[in-house]
């Protein structure tokens, strides 16, 4: 992606000054939204090794990276909505956020919601688990 390119989680900035840089880490994502959107674009971009690295280490499961390249392989993350965020600033030792994800999967759109939950650890945040 270039300088001009519009960033994937739909925050209107470009890749290079949004999600790119929590992406080559030269920087952490300072709250639970930004690693959000930053995670979104992974999906949508393929950084697998991102999605497994800011999985809350106690969720990570051995599979965890195969099943991250599955759902890869057969999806194509095409928009992002935040419907709603609770805690999850600088600040904050846990936070969540509520989205609403689109995509095409085997040439049918379709929309998934999910209610995420983010915990700080080592004053970094990490993914920690998500409902529909």
């Amino acid at each position: 992606m270039t300088d001009t390119t519009t960033c994937p989680c739909n925050s209107e900035l470009s890749y290079s000054t949004c999600c790119e840089p929590f992406h080559i880490g030269s920087k952490l994502p300072p709250t639970a939204l930004q690693l959000m959107r930053s995670r979104y674009s992974a999906f949508a971009i393929g950084l697998v090794d991102y999605l497994v690295s800011t999985t809350h280490p106690d969720k990570i499961k051995g599979s965890l990276k195969k099943d991250i390249q599955q759902t890869l392989h057969n999806i194509i993350w095409t928009k992002l909505i935040i419907l709603k965020t609770s805690s999850g600033s600088e600040n904050d030792k846990a936070g969540k956020v509520s989205f609403e994800a689109s995509y095409l999967e085997q040439g049918e759109a379709y929309k998934m919601m999910e209610h995420s939950r983010f915990k700080k650890r080592a004053g970094r945040w990490y993914y920690f688990d998500g409902k529909g």
